[in-house]
């Protein structure tokens, strides 16, 4: 069993450095059922934080898998009008949002694909509103992970259900750096210095492309737009607000441009979509689009995804992650992408974040289309680094640098 102090101390940092939860604001928690424990604990660091309210939004994945089983696929092109003003309103409040994202790796494994990008494509238009909002950092926003049952038993094969939570526990505590004998929250401040520190080396060089190369066969060029933006570790909202929007969180991250993106990159972990596993699998991209593609487990899931929509088949993300990160020095594989992006350098497929490019975040889609940001229903990450990943970039000049050799950060090697 993990120490219930320990796990007071992982809910307050949450609620004072993940969302930054201000007086009287409101506190809306997404979180599966299994998770209920933890939750409350949320609530109860945000009321003595002096939370307005604390607004709980369940979900039962066991219920969605009947749900999927049984329902005919014209039901997943609903999304009810009472969830959709749900998100709506508490956003528009300004509201702050923690969402725990414990599942079953492989829950959906039997169902439909068909249905599964329904309902996706049927909550991205719903909510298009809300997610906007998030990713414009007009709320504050963070995403968080506890053990569930099924997730830890797929983690940890080897062990009995209740050891395999309990690990699975002591090792989500060791990556948000949540121990019994220091306080994380200025643990957390320290780490959040070394990523900025980190993103202040790749805007003062303002790189026109990455390109990316390792033994895996990733030979791969990303342009970046003019005025991108690195952020890392934490972030400030509209209102002022900093936050950080991953616990855990080892990233670097900006946009790429949409249509510069060329070459063959394969992905270093197996990624996790629509509780379905994607696995070995490569993508080649021509002028920003992936043309071609290949999964040895789950092709079919891989096409569902980038045929979610147009830009589901181009960028939104790129990120640097060091090899010696501690989630990937744990030699864990967690199947939850919030881990594993956070082991390795990683893509994401879909939609970019407008605040990392300068302006962004006042502009409207067609604008923000005009300028190279990609546009889509879904962001999805999948991880692309290795022991061996070298990044260079290449400055305006034609100069070009190192970002990171044999899998970590360059200027941090010197």
């Amino acid at each position: 069993m993990v120490a219930e102090d320990l796990l007071a101390k992982y809910a307050r940092l949450v609620v004072e450095v993940g969302v930054n939860l201000q007086r009287d604001q409101i506190l809306v928690i997404n979180t599966p059922i299994e998770c209920a424990p933890f939750a409350r604990l949320l609530s109860t660091a945000a009321f003595q934080a002096g939370a307005h309210d604390v607004v709980m939004s369940w979900s039962d994945e066991q219920s969605a898998h009947i749900r999927y089983q049984y329902g005919r696929p014209q039901l997943f092109t609903e999304f009810p009008e009472w969830r959709r003003a749900f998100y709506d309103d508490y956003a528009a409040q300004g509201a702050a949002f923690v969402s725990i994202a414990a599942h079953d790796p492989e829950i959906f494994k039997d169902i439909a694909p068909e249905k599964l990008t329904l309902a996706q494509q049927a909550a991205g238009a719903a909510l298009l509103e809300y997610r906007q909002r998030l990713m414009s950092n007009k709320n504050t926003w963070c995403v968080v992970s506890v053990p569930t049952a099924a997730w830890a038993q797929k983690v940890f094969p080897e062990l009995a259900a209740e050891a395999a939570q309990d690990r699975l526990w002591q090792a989500i505590l060791q990556t948000v750096r949540v121990d019994s004998q220091s306080d994380p929250v200025a643990n957390w401040r320290q780490h959040i210095a070394f990523l900025q520190r980190a993103a202040q080396f790749m805007n003062e060089h303002a790189f026109t492309q990455l390109h990316y190369t390792n033994s895996l066969g990733t030979d791969l060029i990303v342009r970046l737009p003019q005025g991108y933006i690195f952020a890392g570790g934490a972030e400030d909202s509209a209102t002022g607000v900093s936050f950080a929007a991953n616990m855990p969180s080892e990233e670097v991250y900006s946009l790429p441009d949409r249509e510069g993106t060329e070459g063959i990159v394969y992905a270093s972990k197996p990624l996790i979509f629509n509780g379905n596993m994607i696995d070995k699998f490569w993508l080649r991209f021509q002028h920003g689009r992936v043309v071609e593609y290949h999964a040895e487990v789950g092709e079919s899931i891989l096409k569902e995804l980038l045929e979610t929509d147009e830009g589901a088949s181009y960028l939104g993300e790129v990120a640097l992650v060091p090899y010696d990160s501690p989630i990937s020095q744990s030699g864990i594989l967690f199947y939850n992408t919030l881990f594993d992006e956070n082991a390795a350098c990683h893509l994401a497929l879909g939609k970019a974040y407008p605040t990392c490019l300068a302006g962004g975040a006042e502009m409207d889609s067609v604008t923000l289309l005009q300028h190279g940001v990609n546009d889509s229903l879904l962001h999805e990450d999948f991880m692309v680094g290795t022991r061996d990943l070298d990044i260079t970039g290449t400055t305006a000049d034609g100069r070009e640098v190192p970002v990171f050799r044999h899998g970590n950060w360059a200027f941090n090697q010197v």
